[in-house]
């Protein structure tokens, strides 16, 4: 019974060490995503995320966030033509970003969890993963 007991709370006490450091983690990426956003992506889509209605799509709120591939993908190598966001079409350029790997993560958590967007966390490695398939 002691046993059982222990090792109940060896695995409690682990769970929450963890969830307490993906939290820390977090935090410090959507802090580091909102330095890089200021220095590459509010001319275009604002400090409030929501773009230049007919030129620039919003952030906050977008539909577009959704699919994790297609936002790194739009990091990575830019977006030429048509998109929709949200109902409505945006047909601009946005150029690659240029960024690496762990900043691209870090910006796109940050729009991802930033405006009332309850986004996923974007990792260094799902970046890496669709920088090697360009």
């Amino acid at each position: 019974m002691k046993k059982t007991v222990f090792f109940i709370l060896s695995i409690l006490s682990v769970s929450i060490l963890f969830s307490f450091s993906f939290q820390d983690d977090l935090a410090a990426s959507i802090k580091k995503g909102s330095n890089i956003y200021a220095s590459n992506c509010i001319a275009c889509h604002m400090e409030s995320g929501e773009g230049m209605a007919g030129v620039f799509p919003p952030l906050k709120g977008s539909d577009y966030l959704k699919d994790k591939k297609k936002i790194i993908a739009a990091m990575l190598n830019g977006l030429q033509g048509e998109i929709t966001v949200n109902g409505k079409k945006y047909n601009n350029a946005m150029p690659a970003s240029g960024l690496n790997n762990k900043e691209i993560a870090d910006v796109l958590t940050y729009v991802n969890n930033t405006w009332g967007n309850k986004g996923a966390r974007i990792t260094e490695q799902e970046v890496a993963a669709q920088r090697k398939k360009k």
